[in-house]
């Protein structure tokens, strides 16, 4: 087939659609200067599909998927051929030693799969089951648990229903409503808070067991660790406005 070389400006490039005659997966768009040699287009496609240069063979296709020309002159400038952008141009591998040929670099079945035996990783360090086996040694014991119930259990000797009461954190402020230990909650003991303004989540009524009564959105459930009480006499919303 009879080619012409394009009229071609200093910056004039086209895009083309790479395949593979190996690589039956392999598809790019790479972008070449009309002026590059056959044979630097070769180097420049080496380096994306791992075929040598000297066993590099070029077709190039329109866009109807018709073969247009064999690239079989390396001195050539790729404008020679008269390339378009969203033409194909097609790598053939003749080296039936390479890299890409046999299918391994894209079909993983082919590849040999690193095994271990039981008995070689129980004795390894650093593995995900060494640290899940730490991370359960890190644990809280029963002890421990009772401990912090304890420890909770002592404030609440020192919190009374009625008491007012400040909340962390927000200094929020109420009344005490409840203390004692919610088992829908969790382990240990709890304080029931009625504060001043609609700060809360809830009237008294949590996950279906009745608490204390309030107002709706005024109720809250707080460790006794996040109350104190003592003398918190309700705020005046306008205390802080100039006079």
């Amino acid at each position: 087939m009879t080619c012409r070389l394009q009229q071609v400006d200093a910056d004039e490039s086209v895009l083309l659609r790479i395949t593979h005659s190996n690589l039956k997966t392999f598809s790019a768009h790479v972008r070449f200067s009309l002026k590059m040699t056959v044979d630097s287009v070769k180097h420049k496609l080496w380096q994306k599909c791992g075929t040598s240069v000297n066993s590099m063979h070029l077709e190039l296709f329109d866009d109807s998927n018709s073969k247009i020309s064999d690239l079989s002159d390396d001195s050539r400038p790729l404008g020679f051929y008269s390339p378009f952008d969203g033409f194909r141009l097609h790598v053939i591998d003749l080296d039936p030693a390479s890299l890409t040929s046999g299918g391994w670099l894209e079909d993983t079945s082919l590849v040999e799969k690193y095994t271990i035996s039981e008995q070689d990783y129980a004795k390894r360090d650093g593995t995900f089951r060494k640290f899940k086996e730490k991370n359960v040694c890190q644990k809280s014991s029963p002890s421990d648990n009772i401990r912090s119930e304890k420890f909770m259990e002592d404030i609440c000797a020192n919190i009374k229903v009625g008491d007012r009461c400040e909340v962390e954190p927000g200094e929020k402020r109420g009344v005490v409503k409840f203390v004692g230990e919610a088992e829908s909650l969790g382990s240990g003991f709890w304080v029931g808070v009625q504060y001043d303004e609609p700060l809360g989540k809830h009237d008294g009524l949590v996950k279906g067991t009745r608490y204390f009564e309030c107002p709706p959105l005024h109720g809250g459930m707080v460790r006794p660790d996040k109350i104190k009480v003592g003398d918190y006499p309700e705020r005046d919303l306008f205390e802080d406005d100039e006079i």
